[in-house]
């Protein structure tokens, strides 16, 4: 019956350590390998919201994916380029925002003709 004991006390010190060691680890500063691994997925989750936004401009017939242009930082997407209307500024800009990650859109697309 103690050797019971012993062994099931044993089983539940081993389960709690990684549970204390990670409860330390919350507190402590970020380390520089936390931060380098933030910032890559920081510029993945960029570059795959701007890939899916001229991913949706190439599907749209109403939005020149060749001639507008986009740039994601930190979910924070700039238009930029040229469209023939304001309709396709417009149309550019709502399937920005509707873009999984974005958290704004800033639109300086310039219109055909016109001096900016």
């Amino acid at each position: 019956m103690k050797s019971e004991i012993a062994a099931a006390v044993a089983a539940l010190s081993l389960l709690l350590v990684p549970v204390a060691h990670s409860a330390e680890k919350k507190d402590a500063p970020p380390s520089k390998v936390d931060k380098a691994v933030e910032k890559t997925k920081e510029v993945i989750d960029d570059a795959t919201i701007t890939t899916k936004i001229k991913a949706e401009y190439a599907k749209d017939k109403a939005v020149s994916a060749m001639k507008i242009h986009v740039d994601t930082d930190k979910g924070v997407v700039k238009l930029t380029g040229t469209a023939k209307s304001k309709d396709e500024a417009t149309k550019a800009e709502e399937i920005a925002k509707k873009v999984n990650g974005v958290t704004s859109v800033k639109n300086d697309i310039t219109l055909a003709g016109s001096k900016k």
